[in-house]
């Protein structure tokens, strides 16, 4: 890639993340054009649909989300260790509003650019469960289907941390046995 395109690329993706933490994911295109200083065509020329663009921002989310997951994997407790992952994949998914509304239109939209990451965060999902006792009671497809409404839910009630993980472990007592 030219060194002018991907400065414009990369501007658009900041543009895109700094709009999006304000006015959420429908946020008009045009604004994040005219922020990153670059015309609509350029553009649409790098991301022709609204979901490639938020494909694309959310995916360093994701990468540093999935990263950090190591740390929790290492607990010698499975259970924790799942619960941890549950909490922090609902408090990432409500960064930006109307994200979580986002992820779950594409789970079922497999030619949709944000069905990838959906895909990597279902299958870390399943990593965390399959070393849980967890496991037997629920699919990995299952348990992100209901992080995403849990995130929902944090971004409408304007959670703040403690909040939201009391959420989360409430919302997820069930899918651990006693």
């Amino acid at each position: 890639m030219r060194v002018d395109a991907r400065r414009n690329r990369d501007a658009i993706l900041r543009a895109a993340r700094e709009i999006f933490e304000v006015d959420g994911i429908f946020a008009p295109i045009d604004c994040i054009a005219t922020a990153a200083g670059v015309g609509n065509a350029t553009l649409y020329r790098n991301f022709p649909t609204r979901d490639d663009l938020l494909a694309a921002v959310i995916e360093d989310s994701v990468r540093e989300l999935v990263a950090s997951s190591a740390a929790w994997e290492r607990n010698p407790d499975p259970d924790a260790a799942l619960r941890e992952w549950l909490f922090q994949l609902a408090w990432q998914l409500r960064i930006w509003h109307d994200l979580p509304s986002c992820i779950a239109g594409a789970i079922d939209e497999p030619n949709s650019p944000v069905q990838t990451v959906n895909e990597r965060l279902i299958q870390r999902t399943g990593e965390f469960l399959a070393r849980s006792r967890a496991s037997k009671n629920v699919t990995p497809d299952e348990l992100f289907e209901l992080v995403i409404a849990l995130s929902w839910a944090v971004d409408r009630f304007g959670d703040d941390v403690e909040r939201a993980r009391r959420r989360v472990a409430l919302a997820t007592a069930g899918v651990f046995p006693p």
